[in-house]
């Protein structure tokens, strides 16, 4: 506890820390609010039966949106559409050779590409606002005629969605950084409680079997906690010789340094994609009724044998596809070479590229097993008779996002004690931050 105190007193001592904490949390406290805020010609005691429906994929998205995708407030797209223009760009960057060309211009390609990422969260949203109004606001919870309501809602939801955006740039830059990232962990953190609530009355009543079960979840979230950071953090270090050379009257090189392999090279992103893919046996539905099976059925279900092994056999697969994106080793291998770097034992060039590749090949399939194995948790505790609300805290891409964000955070305010001779966070070691784990994995630069 006195270690507690001196560093939160260390903390508040940094004007620079104080001050971007403070404005991160306001920020944060602005959006919080617009949370809430409904849409203008919603009447939102209308929306209450809707809203209570048990949808497992809604309870999802409702989640990143911090409870306001259901109440249908200003801020309901959240910052999604941003995230799916980022991918969308960092994906052309790889495959688009004007893309390509921008990556490789510097600052200024960057800002070319982030306006691009700008203008295209704006196209995505419209359309997803005008979906939201047509598929998410009842009848009968609209006050205003058709079509003003759907115009007025869509111009009201972009507007939301780009402040939103704005926010996050915001807590980047004059906040402690990972705007958007702590966005949506303010979003995720904001059910919780109401999840630790529901859970509480479910084993509170006289079938819930009493305070011992709970007792037992708790242990079981702290486990699946750690189990997720040892996940996060997981890295292989490849060693990298520099060879000795003569600069003037100096020697230079000669060292031996580490490229640090991450388990978990593509974050969250497997899950993502494995989601939207898992989307469509419900969309299939609604526009094909007569188009019914068992299997697909079993699809809509995300507490189903089905739905999670296929769910943890695309997530494996878009792990490997998504790591083969993120990481390059034939780049790897062509910078050693030019600065005069090999790995041990390891010819430079294509040697050094394939040993680079198989490394990445054979840490990468364990990550991708416990990646899955993350995402399927919460169905895996819904069997156990956990509440839904609370379900999802065991797991998926909302645990990831929380251990990601928090250890990136409590890293950089670290590296802020160090810098002014202060002592860390920890008596012992330091806090690793992550560089893939959260969505700002997508595009550090971009996001």
């Amino acid at each position: 506890m006195k270690k507690l105190i001196t560093t939160l007193t260390n903390i508040w001592k940094i004007e620079d820390l104080r001050n971007r904490i403070i404005t991160t949390l306001l920020l944060l406290l602005i959006y919080r609010i617009g949370c809430h805020v409904v849409l203008p010609g919603v009447n939102p005691d209308a929306l209450g039966a809707k809203s209570n429906d048990s949808n497992s994929i809604l309870d999802l998205i409702n989640m990143f949106a911090g409870g306001s995708f259901s109440r249908s407030a200003i801020f309901a797209l959240g910052v999604m559409p941003y995230i799916s223009a980022s991918i969308v760009v960092q994906l052309l960057g790889i495959a688009v050779p004007a893309f390509q060309k921008m990556q490789k211009e510097g600052e200024s390609g960057r800002k070319k590409m982030t306006q691009i990422t700008r203008y295209l969260t704006l196209a995505i949203t419209l359309v997803q606002a005008v979906a939201y109004v047509k598929t998410q606001v009842p009848a009968e919870a609209k006050t205003l005629p058709e079509p003003m309501f759907t115009i007025l809602s869509a111009i009201v939801l972009t507007a939301g969605t780009l402040f939103v955006m704005w926010l996050g740039e915001k807590i980047t830059d004059k906040g402690i950084g990972n705007g958007t990232s702590l966005i949506i962990m303010a979003g995720i953190i904001a059910q919780l409680p109401g999840g630790i609530i529901a859970e509480w009355a479910s084993r509170m009543s006289p079938s819930g079997g009493g305070p011992i079960p709970l007792l037992l979840e708790f242990v079981a979230l702290f486990f699946v906690v750690i189990f997720a950071i040892l996940v996060v953090q997981g890295i292989r270090k490849v060693p990298v010789q520099y060879a000795k050379k003569i600069v003037g009257n100096k020697q230079v090189g000669g060292v031996r340094q580490y490229i640090p392999l991450k388990v978990n090279a593509a974050g969250v992103m497997p899950i993502i994609f494995a989601q939207a893919i898992m989307f469509l046996p419900m969309a299939l539905s609604q526009f094909f009724p007569n188009l019914q099976s068992d299997f697909l059925l079993a699809l809509r279900d995300f507490t189903s044998v089905a739905y999670n092994v296929t769910f943890a056999l695309l997530i494996i697969a878009f792990t490997f596809f998504y790591t083969a994106i993120m990481v390059n080793p034939q780049q790897m291998s062509e910078d050693m070479k030019k600065n005069g770097g090999f790995i041990p034992g390891i010819k430079p060039g294509f040697d050094t590229n394939t040993f680079i590749d198989n490394v990445i090949s054979r840490i990468t399939f364990p990550g991708a097993i416990f990646i899955a194995l993350i995402a399927i948790m919460p169905a895996l505790a819904g069997k156990f008779g956990v509440n839904n609300q609370f379900a999802h805290f065991f797991g998926g891409t909302s645990l990831l996002i929380l251990v990601g964000v928090v250890l990136d955070t409590l890293q950089q305010i670290e590296s802020h004690l160090l810098m002014r001779h202060y002592d860390g966070l920890m008596k012992t070691g330091r806090v690793k931050g992550r560089s893939t784990a959260t969505v700002e994995g997508i595009d550090q630069s971009a996001i």
